[in-house]
């Protein structure tokens, strides 16, 4: 389908003039993509996959991660057991954005290397 200018996405309670910022507000900020990232391998336990995330804090792995649960991104499954345990994984939509977060990782990467920018093994 192509994008005509006076096209606007409605989603949700917002309103997108450009599907670019649309996609941006799905897995833009980089606590949202690294979640994705470290589920494409398969489910995670809730503690494993906040751990996966460096410098994140509780609070922003909440937010963010609730976010991808109400975008359908990624689905939370509680099993009955004590302690509770929490495992999330990538919904079927999800899993149609890793492509494009392994191609900006791949790009990173190739950046990273151009410019020298890795640091020296110690």
């Amino acid at each position: 389908m192509d994008r005509e200018d006076h096209d606007i996405i409605k989603y949700l309670d917002k309103e997108f003039k450009c599907s670019l910022a649309f996609t941006l507000h799905l897995i833009g900020d980089k606590y949202k993509s690294l979640i994705l990232f470290h589920l494409k391998d398969g489910p995670e336990r809730s503690g494993v996959l906040q751990k996966s995330i460096a410098n994140i804090s509780n609070r922003m792995f909440t937010y963010s991660i609730r976010a991808l649960e109400k975008d359908q991104l990624v689905k939370r499954t509680v099993y009955p057991v004590t302690p509770p345990k929490v495992e999330y994984e990538l919904t079927e939509k999800g899993r149609t954005l890793i492509p494009i977060i392994l191609q900006m990782d791949q790009w990173g990467q190739e950046f990273a290397k151009k410019h020298h920018l890795y640091a020296p093994a110690e």
